[in-house]
């Protein structure tokens, strides 16, 4: 959408009237401020509001187990024991994926941990790890203790490609050029599918294929790319991904992550992984061998009993992504924000710049805004008018308008906050914080 196009309120309101998905707002509890009145929340690319239904699946797994006690592993309405398994399908459609897999299980850098045990295996010259420098911190801290603890030096193993001085997204061709560049001592590429901060999106099947020409295997962490955009990860020969669950899958508060392995490697049963014996088929598991045997695919890295509680709102909120689809969904998203991005090009002031890629398939629902004067004080002031979003050091406000609850009234309301001529002068905490478990 154009800055010179119609952005008012009445636009607005009409569009969303027009829209057949903006009824898929009634299906979730949006947060109201100290007054009551309802906020503007677009803060989902940190936090995923409530889906009406995740209080029902939670209420009937209580009933379930105050009924059944024990029981309730086989004879729940949603038996336990099998209960990851009610994700092999829909996850599997929302990712791009063939049933079996994707799992989901734990949280986003435990996954991490249990596929760099499987998937980096350095050995002789191949031994080093891609990351985009500026990675989420969490997955840096992840990647260097991991390498450290078999012995060898992170300032050596890793390799990291980030912008060129003076710049703030990585080039597409840079990450290509070292990839080339490290050659045979490559081992591994594990990216971010979208930057956190930017919200720039990675080209996934080419920087693949990339690491794949190089002898490498190819992992992603997709925290902000899945319930965000299209995947097609079977079709784009990913070697594993890990994802969390409580940003755009609105799976609550340290919600269980996912885990995608391609089927080439989920039929493997000589591959090392740490295991346990919920990584067993479910026909022998209570057999209570020694001898670890795993199931075929992803549900064969599962190590522990899955947290039922946790994963009734996770299934609550892919039931919506189920009958939606990610497409309509992805549709719905470049129109809000594209909408959002020529109002804050009609609004904003001297020292304020959308910081997030144009080009289609360059970025998700996030739009990240760059401030030359204090990025904390623009956050208090979008809190005050009502604004629920988030700040990320330096000087950077994150908005994001996500399609299953957003709409256009609230892409114009937050828009709106830049008109003043100056920001207040108050204090502002860096806002909903937690990013990964």
């Amino acid at each position: 959408m154009e800055p010179s196009l119609d952005i008012s309120l009445d636009r607005a309101e009409r569009l969303d009237a027009a829209d057949p998905l903006s009824a898929l707002r009634d299906e979730f509890e949006l947060p109201r401020g100290p007054a009551g009145a309802p906020v503007t929340y677009l803060c989902g690319n940190s936090l995923g509001p409530l889906p009406r239904a995740a209080r029902r699946m939670i209420e009937e797994e209580l009933d379930d187990w105050g009924r059944l006690a024990v029981e309730g592993h086989f004879h729940a309405r949603r038996p336990w024991v099998r209960y990851e398994e009610q994700f092999r399908e829909s996850g599997a459609r929302l990712v791009g994926a063939l049933p079996g897999e994707v799992v989901m299980m734990n949280t986003l850098t435990v996954n991490l941990h249990l596929m760099l045990t499987t998937f980096w295996r350095p050995a002789g010259r191949r031994t080093r790890i891609l990351m985009e420098r500026g990675a989420f911190p969490s997955d840096t801290h992840a990647v260097r203790s991991h390498v450290a603890a078999r012995g060898l030096d992170p300032a050596r193993e890793i390799i990291e490609i980030g912008p060129r001085p003076g710049e703030v997204l990585i080039a597409a061709d840079d990450l290509l050029a070292g990839i080339a560049a490290a050659g045979e001592s490559l081992a591994l590429v594990l990216l971010g599918g979208v930057h956190y901060a930017t919200g720039q999106a990675f080209d996934i099947p080419a920087i693949t294929a990339a690491a794949h020409a190089q002898g490498a295997v190819a992992g992603w962490d997709l925290a902000h790319w899945v319930g965000n955009l299209p995947a097609r990860l079977h079709d784009w020969d990913v070697d594993f991904a890990c994802w969390c669950s409580y940003k755009y899958l609105n799976g609550g508060p340290g919600a269980l992550g996912g885990v995608f392995v391609h089927e080439r490697h989920g039929q493997r049963t000589d591959l090392p992984r740490l295991a346990g014996w919920w990584g067993v088929d479910v026909a022998s598991r209570f057999a209570m061998r020694p001898e670890f045997v795993p199931r075929p695919g992803a549900e064969g890295w599962v190590c522990s009993t899955p947290p039922v509680m946790a994963l009734a709102p996770l299934l609550a909120s892919l039931q919506i992504f189920d009958r939606v689809g990610m497409e309509a969904l992805s549709a719905r998203s470049r129109a809000l924000t594209g909408y959002l991005r020529a109002a804050i090009a009609a609004r904003a002031p001297a020292g304020c710049r959308v910081i997030t890629p144009e080009a289609p398939g360059t970025h998700g629902a996030q739009l990240s805004l760059a401030f030359d004067d204090d990025a904390r004080q623009w956050h208090a002031r979008f809190r005050r008018r009502g604004v629920v979003c988030d700040f990320r050091e330096p000087n950077i406000v994150r908005l994001a308008p996500a399609p299953l609850y957003n709409g256009y009234r609230d892409a114009w309301a937050a828009a709106e906050v830049l008109s003043a001529v100056e920001p207040a002068a108050e204090p502002s905490a860096a806002g909903p914080g937690g990013e990964r478990g």
